[in-house]
């Protein structure tokens, strides 16, 4: 059997009729290219995500309160009051896995300068929250120990306060703003880092000694939330261990007692984010691929077309010698040739397109060879499995049947 024979003959069959082999292969062209886009999306925005939070600190760990419920209502985690300035110390002191601790407390409000005001949050902090949160001070200092001790009334603010307090491009450094009512005098300016993949500002903020958030601003006893970072990323079970372990103690938690606060990790937001985000993109790349089906429906169709079409060309080929085997191929190859060239062409229009939209949504996108490939795979498959129940009627005809046939 010569195959270059045959693949020359569906060749030719196929540009002679070339509008009716484009529109059998849209099918396959939107089909793959979807798959393609929408994995390609997917993936970047899994990266763009991990990077993200990377960039917040892979190895952070996070303690808060346990929202318990109340009448029925979840309460959130900074109305309750379970986590003291005593449990940070108690972690800071007896932690070996822990390389930088803070309590923190936040607070929302206006911020004021002059004429110019803006809403913000104000996070209150010990000196480690910059290393823990990967923050750098772009000017100025940050505030001490002794700052902490005082309450004093210092903080350390983002480029996007200073952009909405100081229009005129002032420097900020020593100038004194008012966050609700309390007047704070801004000591330190810290880089800019943009918003997130989430479209937050993360420069729209204030930190604080937390003592001064504590007990001028929302004049509580308590704290907030305790945030650390372990010794390395690799450590970072081992650390919440620990820290487990000293809360049982300090909170007096008997074994069967429920928890009255609760511990997370940047490593566990990640998997959570994973299998999310892989859940969606393979549910969204299934249903794109729904549209594969219908292409191979209308690989199938057209087959049945041609094979009708042809019949008295299979009936003289058949005459001069040519086998079933022969009929069976030639159509085979002509289905899994439309298949193959939609399939490429869909690959090429998936890269164009998910490269355009990973620029215009500063993504990171990338046509993984894993979707290649189970493209191609697809495509034969496709072609093979719906060109071959008519290419099959072809090879069954009768020649005298098919000679006669009008």
């Amino acid at each position: 059997m010569r195959y270059r024979n045959l693949i020359k003959i569906a060749v030719k069959a196929l540009s002679n009729n070339k509008t009716r082999a484009v529109l059998t292969m849209l099918g396959m062209i939107i089909g793959i290219s979807s798959v393609i886009i929408i994995i390609a999306l997917g993936k970047g925005t899994q990266e763009s995500i991990k990077n993200e939070i990377s960039s917040m600190g892979s190895n952070m760990i996070m303690v808060s309160p346990y929202r318990e419920r109340r009448n029925g209502v979840r309460q959130s985690a900074s109305s309750m009051q379970s986590l003291k300035t005593s449990d940070y110390e108690a972690i800071a002191k007896e932690a070996t896995y822990v390389a930088k601790i803070t309590p923190t407390v936040n607070a929302s409000g206006q911020v004021i300068n002059g004429s110019n005001n803006a809403p913000t949050t104000m996070y209150g902090a010990n000196s480690d929250y910059l290393d823990i949160r990967m923050l750098k001070l772009k000017d100025g200092t940050m505030f001490t120990e002794a700052d902490i001790k005082s309450a004093a009334k210092v903080c350390v603010v983002g480029q996007t306060v200073v952009d909405n307090l100081f229009t005129n491009g002032e420097d900020p450094i020593g100038k004194i703003i008012r966050f609700n009512s309390i007047p704070m005098k801004i000591i330190g300016v810290l880089e800019e880092k943009g918003s997130s993949t989430m479209g937050s500002d993360q420069d729209d903020l204030i930190i604080a000694p937390f003592t001064t958030v504590q007990k001028r601003i929302l004049a509580i006893k308590h704290i907030q939330g305790i945030t650390a970072s372990a010794i390395s990323e690799e450590y970072t079970q081992e650390a919440i261990d620990e820290i487990t372990d000293i809360l049982e103690r300090t909170h007096k938690i008997r074994i069967g007692d429920e928890y009255d606060f609760e511990i997370r990790s940047m490593e566990e937001i990640m998997d959570t984010i994973d299998t999310v985000t892989g859940l969606l993109t393979t549910l969204l790349a299934c249903i794109a691929g729904i549209s594969l089906l219908v292409g191979g429906i209308g690989i199938m169709n057209i087959m049945y077309v041609s094979v009708t079409e042809r019949i008295k060309e299979i009936g003289l080929r058949m005459s001069i010698g040519a086998k079933g085997i022969h009929i069976l191929s030639q159509f085979l190859i002509e289905a899994i040739i439309v298949s193959l060239l939609g399939g490429i062409i869909g690959i090429l229009f998936g890269w164009a397109i998910s490269t355009v939209v990973g620029m215009i949504l500063n993504l990171n996108t990338s046509i993984q060879m894993s979707s290649v490939l189970l493209s191609f795979g697809i495509c034969t498959a496709i072609g093979v499995f719906f060109g071959w129940y008519p290419a099959q009627k072809a090879a069954n005809l009768n020649p005298i049947d098919a000679l006669r046939y009008e």
